[in-house]
């Protein structure tokens, strides 16, 4: 059976119909057997998207709204409305909302799904005990886990983790 085409979402309609104030991730890709992940995120005028890389993926950043700018370290990249930014996987940025914030959308290879695999080697018997709790690297915007033992913003939506 072929897949048919279709529209999944009218960027303007979502950043028209979402409260002004809203930052994070305001839609997201989700069909079933997709290779791709996309996301529309907002910042409010002012806001920000912490230093961070991601190791994994090069991520195509397109500007659908206000302004900003992206901080490589290097230097700030400007940003407006159709502007298209690559990100390349290990690269080190951080993103500021100008004063209308800022709304764009991120496409990527889709992650892999975790899976459960059995262990190399059993367990030596003196361990036992509960994991560590990670709650505090849950995203409270998307519940996506972060790999930064402290972590500060979301690099999937933005979202500031609480402070410890």
């Amino acid at each position: 059976m072929n897949s048919v085409p279709r529209v999944l979402a009218v960027l303007d309609d979502l950043l028209r119909d979402a409260p002004r104030d809203a930052r994070g991730a305001l839609w997201q890709l989700a069909e079933q057997g997709r290779e791709l992940d996309a996301n529309l995120v907002r910042l409010p005028p002012g806001g920000e998207v912490g230093t961070h890389q991601e190791n994994v993926l090069d991520v195509l950043l397109v500007v659908v709204a206000g302004s900003g700018r992206i901080d490589t370290g290097d230097g700030a990249l400007e940003l407006t409305p159709a502007t298209v930014a690559w990100l390349p996987r290990t690269s080190r940025r951080s993103l500021a909302a100008g004063p209308d914030g800022l709304a764009w959308l991120t496409v990527h290879r889709r992650r892999p799904g975790l899976a459960i695999t059995s262990p190399a080697a059993p367990a030596p018997a003196d361990e036992g005990g509960e994991g560590p709790c990670m709650l505090d690297r849950v995203c409270p915007g998307c519940g996506r886990l972060s790999q930064d033992p402290e972590p500060v913003f979301c690099s999937r939506c933005g979202v500031r983790f609480a402070e410890g």
